[in-house]
């Protein structure tokens, strides 16, 4: 199990402490300093959609200009803003067996697929 994200997100610590307290290991990949792929993301986009991996409600997305923001209408276009500002990721992005499963935290949807 992989978790993706940066280690000061709040939503990523209630993640990384829910797996640790039922007993799962992972490898953590914090992409602020090992960074992501442009492949990596095209993963998640098949999965989750790119709608959704691109995180619209956090400061990072807030803090592009109005220009940048119009700029995103399509995968190749998110991809770009996302390879740039990877804190725009919604996270975490838990893998298991190297497929995407799970993004964001929700104790249900972790207890339904996880457990």
């Amino acid at each position: 199990m992989t978790v993706y994200g940066i280690p000061n997100c709040n939503t990523v610590k209630k993640a990384r402490t829910w797996l640790t307290d039922n007993g799962f290991e992972y490898e953590f990949h914090d992409f602020k300093k090992l960074g992501i792929t442009a492949e990596k993301l095209y993963e998640w986009f098949a999965v989750f959609g790119w709608e959704t991996v691109l995180n619209k409600k956090g400061t990072t997305w807030k803090k592009l200009s109005p220009d940048e923001q119009a700029a995103v209408k399509d995968e190749k276009s998110a991809i770009e803003i996302l390879l740039k500002n990877t804190s725009a990721i919604k996270r975490p992005v838990v893998e298991v067996d190297g497929k995407a499963l799970l993004i964001s935290f929700n104790e249900d949807q972790y207890v339904q697929l996880l457990k």
